[in-house]
């Protein structure tokens, strides 16, 4: 990604050469004084300037960078509370389900418009809503599970979505769609997900009450006239919206991942669902900072970091959480104190 979007950088502000080091070359004789002061600087120094070259001059230096983080931000805040009860109601893999059947409609989107975000909005949201409402319709009509019917469909819109993009895009396009690039959050992209993130809280402010009673006590919630089948249908149009919105920076392949990873993590760090929400934020927060800056240094697609970030906090969440974590359970005495 690094030399890819340092060229990016370059033509869009000017830049001779590659990354910082180009920078300081086009900056003339100040370059060469910062460069005989940093050599001045003693240890302490040295190594805060390594710390600000590490964390933050990537994103003082690239407005893409910039784009990138506030629109994984934004997800952050939207996507882990809909993985969180996603995972109360034993859909966890609904989400991956959905997000590999948004690919045949991003595809078709790509070869008619291009990278046009808009378009491949819309048919990311017409696959995915597709795949969603067929798998229910197909299991009622047939009699079948509904899990099976979800299985054919999603493997069926990947491999025809992979096709359409092998067919008239080249490698790199399906890689830029399967795995995301930083470079692909432009402007539109950043309006999209900030959209996308508030409408979802909205929508989970109203809905928090009946979704909570719906995932622990169903009977009770159609008893009250909850409501259920409803607010069901509107989580799972909020998770493709979501993942949709999340495509350009993460890829379909991984855009779940921002969503259900840090949910499942949080489990381990609270009893209550708002406080396991509270942590799933936080670890989508910390995820999507961490994924970035190790997209750019290691020169990684940044969908693939970002879930492995986030992997990262999920290991250490199942190893050393409070709540049900291997350590607890394992330690001498435990079982005294349970």
């Amino acid at each position: 990604m690094r030399a890819g979007a340092v060229r990016a950088a370059a033509a869009c502000h000017g830049l001779c050469g590659r990354g910082r080091a180009a920078g300081a070359m086009c900056q003339g004789p100040r370059a060469g004084s910062r460069a005989a002061g940093a050599a001045r600087q003693g240890p302490a120094d040295r190594r805060r300037v390594n710390a600000h070259d590490l964390l933050l001059a990537p994103f003082a230096e690239f407005g893409f960078l910039r784009r990138a983080l506030v629109g994984c931000v934004a997800l952050s805040l939207s996507a882990p509370p809909l993985g969180v009860f996603l995972m109360l109601r034993r859909m966890s893999l609904t989400a991956d389900v959905m997000a590999h059947g948004m690919l045949p409609g991003i595809a078709l989107a790509f070869v008619v418009a291009g990278l046009s975000v808009p378009a491949l909005a819309a048919g990311g949201l017409a696959a995915g809503l597709l795949v969603a409402l067929g798998a229910g319709a197909l299991s009622r009509a047939t009699g079948g599970r509904e899990d099976a019917s979800l299985t054919a469909l999603y493997l069926s819109a990947l491999a025809l979505g992979v096709a359409l993009v092998s067919w008239r895009g080249s490698a790199g396009d399906l890689a830029l769609l399967l795995f995301g690039s930083v470079l692909g959050v432009d402007d539109q992209a950043l309006l999209l997900m900030a959209g996308v993130a508030t409408g979802t809280l909205v929508l989970l402010a109203f809905a928090w009450r009946p979704l909570v009673l719906e995932c622990f006590d169903p009977a009770f919630a159609a008893s009250v006239g909850a409501r259920g089948g409803f607010w069901h249908m509107a989580l799972l149009a909020a998770v493709v919206v979501n993942l949709v919105a999340a495509f350009q920076a993460v890829g379909t392949l991984m855009a779940v991942g921002l969503m259900m990873l840090p949910a499942i993590a949080a489990r381990h760090w609270s009893r209550s669902i708002g406080g396991v929400v509270a942590a799933a934020v936080g670890m989508a927060l910390t995820a999507s900072l961490a994924g970035l800056l190790a997209s750019w240094h290691l020169d990684v697609p940044s969908g693939p970091a970002i879930v492995l970030a986030a992997a990262i906090m999920w290991a250490l969440s199942v190893g050393l959480g409070p709540v049900d974590g291997l350590w607890r359970r394992w330690r001498p005495g435990a079982h005294l104190r349970a």
